[in-house]
C-alpha cells in the first residue's frame, strides 16, 4: 500500500547530532565544520510517497549515567550493549585482501613484521627493540597483549609504554607521579587489577560516564600538547573531539631520559606548531633540540637518536583535504551502521578499505571499486617514494659506518663535512621514520606525505655526497653501489632470533616502470 507524508507531518530523519547523543553514536548532520546538504531534501512544502510498509525509524541512543570510576567496559556494556558488542569485534581478524599495504591482522594470514616488509628499517633501527620485532598490531582489544607478546625490549621504557594502552593510565599517572614513567613496565602493569591487566582502550578513554559526551582523558599528554598549540580546550566542538579522542594515542611522542636512561615523561613534540599545522620540521626540531630525547643508539652510525611513532593525527591535521572539509577520524574509521533498529557509530574501528569503503560513501557518490582504485594509486606513489628514500637513508648510514671505521684507523675525516652530513642524515632519518610509522601509507595527506618523502630523499642525497667527498679526501675508495649487508640486520633479530621472511617484503610498485 502507499503512504503519504504532508508538509506538516514530522520527518523521520533526525535533524541534528546535537539532538541525539553527543558522542560517537550520533547522526550525521551539520555539526561538521563544513555543512553537508541532505540528499533529496528540498525547501518549502513537499510530500513523500512510499510503497509497502514504512521502515521503522532508527532509534536514538538513550543515555544513562555510569557510576564514577567504572573502567570495566562490560559494565558500560550493560547500558550500551550494541556499542559494547561492536567494540569487542576489534579483537577479531579483519577481512583479508581488502588493503594493499596494511594486511595486519587479516583473516587466515600471518601478521607481518615491518622489518620483513621493509628490510632497510632493520638496518636503520638496529640498536634497539624496534629493530628486533616490529609486528603489525591487532585491534584495540589486544593492545596490551600484543605488547606483552613482542620482543621485551619494546617496553624497556617502563610505565611510559602503557600511556596509550590501558584505560588505567590516567589514574596510574596521577597516583604515581614521575614514578609512573620510570618504573619497570611489568611493575606498573601489576598495579592494575589482575582481571584488567590485558585490557586495551575502553569506553572510559573516550566517553564521559555521565552523559556519553566525548572527553580527553589523557590531560597529562594530549592536554599539555594542546596548550602548546594555543588551543582553548573549553571551546573544542563535538566534531573536534571526534578526532581528538583518537589523537590521545595516534600521535608521535618523545620519551625523555635522565642520566641513567630512565624515562621521565611522555611528551608530544608540538612546540612551535599550530592547530591544523603541526609540521614535520617542528617535530624534528623538537626531537633534536634536547639530548634527553635521545632514547637509543643506532648501531650502524653510533648516533644517539629519538624516534617517531604513529603520527596519524599530525599528518592528517596538517592542512589535508579531508581536514579542511571538516572530516573527523570517526567519520571514516567509525562510520554509522544500523544494528536492528539502532543507528550507531561502528565501534569496530578499522580501515575504510576493510569495511568496503562504506564510510567514503557517506560523502562520495562514486562506486567502491573506483574509490579503492584511487586510494591504491595514492598509496602506490607514497610507497614507492618511501622505499626509495628509505634505501637512500640506509645507504648513508653505511657510509657513516665506513667513515667511523676510517677514523678509528687513524684517518682524519673532515669534521665540517662530517657534521653537515650528519645533519642531513638525521633530517632524512626522521622523515623516513615518520612516514614508516604513520598508518595510512600517505592517504591521510597525500601531498604532505610526498613532500616529506621528497625532502627525505634530498637530505639523504646531500649527506651521501658530503660523506663521499670526506672519504675520498682521506684516500678511502668508496664503491659506487654500497653493500647494505641487510642479512646482518634482518636475521637472528632480538631475543626470539627472528629470521627474515622474504614473502612479506613489499617491493617498490614503480620499480619496473
Amino acid at each position: 500500500m502507499a503512504c503519504k507524508k504532508g508538509k506538516n507531518e514530522p520527518d523521520n530523519e533526525p535533524k541534528s547530532r546535537k539532538s541525539d547523543l553527543k558522542s560517537h553514536q550520533s547522526f550525521p548532520d551539520n555539526s561538521r565544520k563544513t555543512p553537508r546538504k541532505k540528499a533529496g531534501r528540498k525547501s518549502g512544502s513537499f510530500s513523500k510517497v512510499c510503497y509497502g510498509c514504512a521502515p521503522k525509524k532508527a532509534e536514538s541512543v538513550k543515555t544513562a549515567e555510569i557510576a564514577d570510576g567504572t573502567i570495566d567496559p562490560a559494565q558500560w556494556g550493560k547500558v550500551y550493549p550494541v556499542e559494547y558488542d561492536l567494540w569487542k569485534k576489534t579483537g577479531e581478524p579483519t577481512p583479508a585482501g581488502k588493503s594493499r599495504y596494511k594486511r595486519g591482522y587479516d583473516v587466515g594470514e600471518e601478521r607481518p613484521d615491518k622489518l620483513d616488509e621493509y628490510p632497510f628499517l632493520a638496518l636503520l633501527y638496529n640498536g634497539w627493540a624496534f629493530g628486533s620485532e616490529y609486528k603489525e598490531p591487532r585491534g584495540h582489544l589486544h593492545m596490551i597483549q600484543d605488547q606483552l607478546d613482542v620482543d621485551p625490549g619494546r617496553y624497556k621504557a617502563g610505565g611510559s609504554c602503557l600511556t596509550c594502552k590501558t584505560p588505567y593510565a590516567p589514574l596510574l599517572q596521577k597516583e604515581m607521579g614521575k614514578n609512573y614513567f620510570s618504573m619497570e613496565y611489568k611493575e606498573v602493569l601489576s598495579k592494575i587489577p589482575k582481571e584488567h591487566q590485558t585490557l586495551g582502550v575502553a569506553c572510559i578513554d573516550c566517553h564521559n560516564n555521565k552523559d556519553m559526551s566525548l572527553r580527553i582523558s589523557r590531560g597529562f599528554t594530549l592536554g599539555k600538547a594542546l596548550d602548546k598549540l594555543g588551543v582553548d580546550q573549553s571551546k573544542l566542538t563535538h566534531q573536534d573531539k571526534r578526532t581528538l579522542v583518537c589523537a590521545q594515542c595516534h600521535v608521535t611522542y618523545n620519551i625523555p631520559k635522565d642520566a641513567e636512561m630512565k624515562s621521565t615523561d611522555v611528551v608530544f613534540p608540538w612546540d612551535g606548531s599550530k592547530w591544523g599545522n603541526i609540521t614535520i620540521e617542528n617535530i624534528i626540531k623538537k626531537v633534536r633540540s634536547n639530548p634527553e630525547n635521545g632514547e637509543w643508539t643506532q648501531s650502524v652510525t653510533g648516533f644517539k637518536l629519538g624516534f617517531v611513532r604513529h603520527p596519524e593525527f599530525e599528518l592528517f591535521s596538517n592542512n589535508s583535504v579531508h581536514w579542511q572539509a571538516g572530516v573527523a577520524c570517526s567519520d571514516c574509521h567509525m562510520p554509522y551502521t544500523k544494528v536492528g533498529s539502532r543507528k550507531v557509530s561502528d565501534h569496530r574501528i578499522m580501515s575504510p578499505l576493510k569495511n568496503d569503503l562504506k564510510a567514503c560513501q557517506q560523502c562520495h557518490t562514486e562506486s567502491p571499486e573506483w574509490l579503492r582504485s584511487q586510494i591504491f594509486a595514492i598509496q602506490d606513489r607514497s610507497m614507492s617514494q618511501f622505499i626509495r628514500s628509505g634505501y637512500s637513508t640506509a645507504t648513508v648510514a653505511k657510509l657513516f659506518e665506513m667513515a667511523n671505521k676510517a677514523q678509528a684507523a687513524g684517518k682524519q675525516i673532515d669534521k665540517e663535512l662530517y657534521a653537515q652530513a650528519k645533519n642531513h642524515y638525521e633530517e632524512a632519518f626522521y622523515r623516513v621514520a615518520f612516514i614508516g610509522a604513520e598508518n595510512s601509507t600517505g592517504f591521510h595527506n597525500p601531498s604532505e606525505a610526498m613532500r616529506i618523502l621528497s625532502d627525505a630523499g634530498n637530505h639523504a642525497g646531500k649527506a651521501e655526497a658530503l660523506l663521499r667527498q670526506a672519504l675520498t679526501k682521506v684516500g678511502v675508495t668508496v664503491p659506487i653501489k654500497i653493500d647494505l649487508e641487510l642479512t646482518k640486520y634482518t636475521n637472528n633479530r632480538g631475543t626470539k632470533k627472528l629470521m627474515f621472511k622474504p614473502k612479506h617484503e613489499i617491493k617498490d610498485p614503480y620499480a619496473e616502470k
